[in-house]
């Protein structure tokens, strides 16, 4: 049997499945029922094109919840104790020099990515270099643009 990779959370991330996990629990399901009851009012169901998509969005509806609790359930949540300012680790802020121009990302679980908003998995190809390094060090990681090259100026648990 294969080792199942440690599911991380930070108490944000797990917040906000638990926030979507209600969503799709209440409001959701009730609009599947609601497709398929109206799909089902139709008739044949060999020919019922709607009734086929509204059972569609219910299996997908209900991997998605199987998935949340699945994470909630098995996931490991950072306690703020465990972060650690000497090194590049999840629920840092580090600010970078790339390119002449300073940036910060938060290390985040793959989970509460978002890096629009400068929250960078521990994953991801930069965030992946950056972890276990500390602030001087330099790392190339390879972008579709070619490599780029960081330095970490800062550590920081805020952002």
């Amino acid at each position: 049997m294969q080792n199942q990779k440690e599911i991380l959370l930070t108490m944000e991330g797990k917040a906000k499945l638990e926030k979507e996990l209600d969503e799709l629990k209440t409001v959701k399901r009730k609009e599947v029922a609601e497709k398929i009851k109206v799909a089902l009012s139709f008739g044949d169901l060999s020919e019922n094109s709607e009734y086929d998509e509204a059972k569609n969005d219910q299996a997908i509806l209900e991997a998605r919840i199987a998935t949340i609790e699945n994470t909630l359930k098995s996931a490991r949540i950072i306690d703020d104790s465990e972060i650690d300012t000497e090194t590049v680790s999840i629920g840092v802020t580090v600010k970078l020099s790339v390119g002449g121009m300073e940036v910060s990302y938060k290390i985040v679980p793959t989970n509460d990515a978002d890096p629009a908003n400068g929250m960078i998995s521990n994953e991801s190809p930069v965030g992946a270099a950056l972890v276990g390094k500390t602030i001087g060090d330099t790392v190339s990681v390879e972008t579709p643009s070619g490599e780029v090259e960081y330095t970490i100026l800062e550590i920081s648990r805020d952002f």
